[in-house]
């Protein structure tokens, strides 16, 4: 199934209606479906289960329909509820209408109105979610030009999309592997794609230290942008430099609420991800933007789009989708970006 099918929860005490309903949604709109029996067992459901839309009887034992659609908007208002009845009476629909219910279906149901209502609701109650998903504020660290865009790229376009505030903090400006000022121009080139703010600052290349001043270099930085996420090199890396990047920044962002560390093309073995997120709408861009880095490319076969694209469709058989970024989380308190687009998911 995939990770961006529409989840539905059926609530029916009639098993036979139940599973009607959860075969035509299966099979005419790829939904992914879970049942309960009544008020009470979706409750219990909506523990592990967070679905798009709830399809529910009105009478059912214990817990009814309408008092499962009045808990729903005490819970979680935004979730879209279809309200189904065998009886055709202005007085249920009114009860329904009153508890705020976004469909009104009367059994026997038509199931073409009935996958009508489900991907008509699953894209309004998505869309309510989005615009009322509070923004981040992203900050993302890398030892040297590129860094960053190499390791989450699609990600931070997706962040983009999403009208969430990025600055990309570089620590080097890469002598060591190109023309500095040449880099620096590839840099803000590509922050410009993304409508990052961007910050270059100049260790030298190579001799990058995990603690002293790049500590404060990045809690400088941090300071002043108060992120909510941030991304960075990992510990499992050949690279000297992006070791100690990702070292200080564990150090200079322990109060921030959300740190996960991304793949470079010097990745370990050892570098083992807990989320998969997937940029299947967002690979192109990240090509787009890593072909700001110029004076690169002829030299660096990581940053030919083959390889780019090649690199983000083996993480998709963790992730699903076509094209993933992987993270190793370090702590989580705010959500990765969603909204559908992208995926959070245990290995």
């Amino acid at each position: 199934m995939s990770q961006d099918a529409p989840r539905v929860l059926v609530v029916d005490d009639d098993p036979d209606v139940a599973l009607l309903v959860k075969t035509v949604l299966e099979r005419r709109a790829g939904c992914e479906v879970v049942l309960a029996e009544d008020g009470h067992a979706a409750t219990r459901a909506l523990a592990d289960f967070t679905p798009d839309v709830v399809v529910t009887d009105i009478e059912m034992p214990g817990l009814s329909g309408l008092e499962l659609l009045a808990e729903l908007r005490r819970t979680d208002p935004l979730v879209p509820v279809i309200v189904m009845t065998a009886h055709v009476s202005v007085e249920y629909a009114v009860s329904a209408l009153r508890v705020q219910a976004d469909e009104f279906l009367t059994k026997p149901l038509d199931n073409a109105g009935l996958v009508e209502a489900v991907t008509r609701l699953v894209a309004e109650g998505r869309a309510r979610r989005e615009a009322n998903r509070p923004k981040e504020t992203v900050l993302a660290i890398g030892a040297h030009p590129d860094d960053v865009e190499i390791g989450i790229g699609g990600l931070l376009a997706a962040h983009a999309e999403a009208g969430d505030s990025i600055t990309i903090l570089t620590l080097s400006r890469g002598g060591r592997g190109g023309d500095a000022d040449d880099r620096q121009h590839e840099s803000l080139a590509a922050a410009e794609m993304l409508g990052a703010r961007l910050f270059v600052k100049d260790l030298v290349d190579t001799e990058i230290s995990g603690g002293g001043s790049t500590v404060r270099l990045i809690e400088e930085v941090v300071q002043e942008v108060q992120p909510t996420i941030v991304y960075t090199h990992s510990a499992h890396d050949r690279h000297q430099d992006h070791r100690a990047v990702g070292e200080a920044t564990i150090v200079a962002t322990r109060r921030v609420g959300t740190v996960a560390c991304y793949q470079s093309p010097s990745a370990t073995i050892d570098f083992r991800p807990t989320r998969f997120v997937r940029i299947d709408g967002f690979l192109e861009r990240k090509l787009r933007i890593l072909e700001s880095f110029g004076s690169q490319t002829a030299t660096r076969d990581y940053l030919a789009p083959d390889f780019v694209t090649a690199t983000a469709r083996y993480w998709s058989r963790f992730g699903g989708g076509a094209a993933v970024e992987p993270l190793e989380v370090v702590r989580e308190t705010a959500e990765f970006i969603g909204a559908h687009e992208l995926t959070r998911r245990e290995s």
